[in-house]
Parts: structure tokens; sequence; C-alpha cells
């Protein structure tokens, strides 16, 4: 530690900032291993695994809920595109509020209802297993890949900037580090464990939003016009920053490329397998509607903060700050307004609301990426190998060992896959794994519920189609290939045939049509029978806490 000037002021050293940075950190990750380690005492049998036993109260799971969908995206991500880009950056936390209640009107309780531990359950009810529940994990595979990919991505950005890390290779290990964390927490506590994981997350992620929000807009006698305007002033794109248009209105392109990422965020969240799958640890349907109560409240209040955040950014953080916030793409907004806010760099306030913000994006990371691979191995173990391959005759604790498996590869997957994308802003990594659930997922489960002829066909071809279309046309997209946006994967190679970021306008009402198409040529009756019973168990929750097995 070291004094000003003035002898008045106490700064702290670099190593000392990064020395109560890895404290913090450290403190974090030994908090949820020992909630892991407390879990894996308690899971017994599949129902534990998956479910938690479906013993959560209505509080804890709207807290759980809130930490699964206030993502490393919403708090890194969203703040950032803010800082940078103003009003069309504040569109993502329109997008992501709005989306949340589609998802609680249109899909979570009839869900919840009708399902057990996947989402794959829900939509095999009424049909032929093998092919519904292979589509089904794939897709749900897919998107967890994809919404991973972001978490591990602001990982390596977060500890690189509070380590002082200028070496590649050291963020990777910090990657690698983060996978091999997410595999603990999911191979041994299963969902009880994940499930505590998140309600800490969220506690220390609103707690630690509040606190700089009150600090911002302390600064600005609570006033938000000023704030606005000074936000304005210092992004150099003076009243430009306000309006629409910064990102999203340069061309025609970029006009459709808003309204496909609009899309993509208001209807992905009802197709998020993650999201979905937290209304089968609660024991009835008026509980869960008590935990959608609290997640509204905790969800809409965040969203709304996180315009200070960005906004705030953009005012208060000042010269090399600036540099690194850009060249973060966004990602470190918030941890760099957190050390403004503070006091600024050098400052012992600033170091130590640095280390504390870093610390619960931290562990907003870590319990996210958890959800994530406790779905897709759940989905695995449960839809592929329970139903696909042992027919419905595999036992409780042979899923749950295979589910563990899965974890282990799905987890080497995304480290695999997060080291090339470090460049990429987080929002956007999670705006395509939204274009991917709305594409494949939210087509299949609004037919099943809403429409009696849907069936198998119709099922499948729309998650397939909706799947390919949309990973197809990322893959041919600025996103990966070309130096249109500055931050694709391959920048020195150009295949960008598709010119939109986005493609959720075209992949989304091309998975609702493949749906309709395959269930118009098809012959099947079966699940037309079936329908009455799912609508009934939809309606009433009857039934929904036997086995969905036929």
């Amino acid at each position: 530690m070291s004094t000003t000037a003035s002898g008045t002021v106490l700064a702290l050293s670099e190593s000392d900032t990064q020395t109560l940075t890895t404290a913090l950190f450290l403190v974090v990750v030994a908090i949820t291993i020992g909630i892991t380690i407390w879990a894996s005492r308690s899971t017994s049998g599949a129902a534990d695994y998956y479910a938690a036993g479906r013993n959560i109260t209505g509080v804890q799971n709207g807290l759980a809920i809130s930490g699964d969908y206030m993502s490393a995206a919403s708090f890194l991500g969203i703040s950032g595109a803010i800082a940078l880009y103003g009003y069309d950056g504040f569109l993502y936390s329109i997008g992501f509020l709005v989306a949340w209640l589609i998802a609680l009107l249109l899909v979570a309780e009839l869900l919840r209802n009708s399902g057990r531990y996947t989402m794959a359950d829900q939509l095999a009810y009424r049909m032929r297993q093998t092919p519904v529940r292979t589509a089904a994990a794939t897709s749900t595979v897919m998107v967890s890949i994809f919404y991973l990919l972001a978490q591990m991505v602001g990982a390596g950005t977060l500890v690189a900037l509070l380590l002082g890390v200028t070496s590649e290779a050291i963020t990777n290990l910090t990657i690698v580090g983060v996978g091999a964390l997410m595999i603990i927490y999911v191979v041994f506590g299963g969902m009880k464990g994940t499930t505590w994981v998140q309600i800490v997350k969220a506690v220390l992620l609103m707690t630690g939003t509040v606190l700089i929000s009150v600090l911002v807009l302390a600064q600005f006698n609570f006033n938000l016009s000023e704030l606005l305007g000074t936000a304005a002033t210092e992004s150099g794109n003076g009243e430009a920053f306000l309006n629409p248009g910064l990102q999203y209105g340069v061309s025609t392109t970029s006009k459709i490329d808003f309204m496909s990422l609009a899309l993509a965020l208001v209807l992905g969240t009802a197709g998020l397998p993650h999201i979905l799958i937290r209304f089968y640890t609660v024991p009835t349907s008026r509980v869960a509607r008590t935990s959608v109560m609290w997640a509204i409240g905790l969800i809409g209040s965040f969203y709304l903060m996180t315009l200070v955040l960005g906004f705030g950014a953009a005012a208060l953080v000042k010269g090399d700050g600036k540099t690194e916030i850009a060249d973060s793409g966004g990602n470190l907004a918030s941890p760099l307004l957190a050390e403004a806010v503070g006091g600024g760099r050098g400052s012992t306030g600033g170091a130590i609301l640095l280390a504390l913000i870093s610390a619960v994006a931290f562990a907003t990371i870590l319990a996210v990426v958890a959800g994530l691979t406790l779905t897709s191995a759940s989905s695995v173990a449960h839809d592929i190998y329970g139903s696909v391959f042992r027919k419905g005759e595999a036992t409780g604790d042979e899923e749950v060992k295979v589910a563990r498996i899965a974890a282990m590869v799905i987890g080497a997957i995304a480290i695999a896959l997060a080291i090339p994308s470090k460049g990429l802003n987080i929002a956007f990594l999670v705006a395509l794994a939204f274009a991917v659930a709305a594409s494949a997922n939210l087509p299949s489960l609004l037919y099943n519920l809403f429409w009696r002829r849907f069936n198998t066909r119709g099922a499948v071809w729309a998650i397939y189609g909706g799947l390919i279309s949309c990973v197809g046309l990322v893959i041919f997209s600025p996103v990966v290939s070309g130096p249109t946006t500055g931050s694709a994967l391959f920048p020195d190679n150009d295949w960008s045939y598709f010119p939109l970021s986005n493609p959720g306008i075209i992949s989304i009402p091309f998975g609702f049509f493949m749906g309709w198409l395959g269930t118009v040529t098809s012959r099947e009756t079966a699940s037309e029978e079936r329908y009455p019973e799912l609508e009934v168990r939809a309606l009433t929750g009857a039934g929904s806490e036997k086995a969905v097995q036929h």
C-alpha cells in the first residue's frame, strides 16, 4: 500500500490489487465447491440428480431461475453493449426482459405440468420416443454449447483483466479452469448443488448490481437525465449515442439484423432448456407460480439496472479504460465502472470494488455454466441413453452415471470451442444461442402444446429444420469469417455469404414451417389420439409426478 502526495488517501499497488482479487476469487470458488460437496452427500437417485428431488421452495427456485437467467452475458455483455452503442445496446436489455415474459405466458407452467426431467419428456409424451428424443437432445446440447461459449469467454476476459495477464496461454488456461470447475459441480452436485450455487450467485449479483448502480447515480445526484447527457458527451457520439441507429441503423442490412436479433431474443427464452427444466424442481404448480413471481421481480429490476451500468461506464470510465472496454468487445465495462466509482485506478476503494464485482461476475459464470452443463448432460443420459438406447429399461443410477460422463465430454467440447472465440462480445454469443433455441425448440414445444394434429414427423422436422438452418446461416455469416465485423473468428478468410449476424429472422419462421410441413405430410394418428391426455396434464398437472415412459 502507498500514500498519495497529500498523505491522506491510501492506494493499492498493482500486486496488492491482484492479491485482493485472487483472494475473493478463491473465496467464491471455495463457497461453491463447499455447496457441491454438501449436495453430493444428499443426492441419491435420478430424481435428486435431475430435479433436486422436487423439493425446492418457490422462493429458492425464483432465486435459482434468476441466477440461471442473469448470466455473464447480462452482467458483462449487455452493460458493455450499452457502453459502446448507447441506445442500441440497451435493446439487448429490453429483449431479454420481454423474452422472459413470453416464456412464462406460453410455455413454463404447461411444460412443468406435462414433463418430468427434460424438455423431451413433454415432446415425446404423445409421439414416438426414439426420433423425438434424439432430436430434442441434439438441440439441447447445441443450445447449451453456444451458451457455454459466452460464459467461458467472459471468464477468460475477466481473469485476464484482474490478474494483469497479457499472455494468451494464461487466458486459455483460465477457460480450461472454469471448464474443470463446472464439470466438478455437475458430476458431484447434480441439480441440488447447481440450484444452491445459483441461489448464492443471484444474491451476490443483485447485491453487487444495486451497490454499483447506487454509487453511479450518486455521482449525478440521482438525476438519470444528467447521467445520460454525460454518457452521450463522453462517448464521443453526442446525441446519436441516445438515439437508435448507432449500431443497427447504419444500413438496411443492419436494420434487418436488428429485427432478427430482437426476434431471437424475444422468442428464444421460451426454448432455452436450462431455464425450462428449473420448473421440474418444485413440488406443485402453485409453488412454480410463486417462483415465477420472485423471478419476475428480480429479473425485471436487474435489467433496469443494466441501463445505469452501461451508461455509467460510458460516462465515468476514462482514458485507457475506454480502450480496454472497446478491445474486450464491451465485456469489461461493469468491472471497470466499479473501479471508477470506487475512486479510480490505484485507489483502495477502486481496487476493492473492482475485485468485488469481478468476483460476483466470476460466480455468475460458474453458476450458469453448471446449469447449462447439467441440462445437456441430463438430456444425453435421460433421452439418448435411457430412452433411445435402453428403451426405458435403464435404472436411475445407470442414467446418472452416463450423465456424469456426458458432463465431462460436453465440458471438454465447450473448452475447445471457447478458446478461439475470446474476441466476441458475450451478449452477442448468447443471442446466437437464443436464435438456435427459438428456431429449433420453440416451434416443436408450441405445436405440441396447442396443435392437436402435430405428430412425430412434425416435431423432428421442426427441430432439425430450425437447428440446421440456424447453425448453417451462422457458419456463413460475418460472425465466423470476413473483416466486416472486426471480430470474426476467421477475419483473414471470407465465406460470409449470408449478410446478417443473427439468423433468427430466417431460421425461426423456417423452423415453424418445417414443423407444419412435416405434420401435414404424415399420416400418423396416434399423437392426435393422445392429445387430450397431454392437454389435461398440461393444464392441471395431473400425473406430472409420474415417469413419462412409454
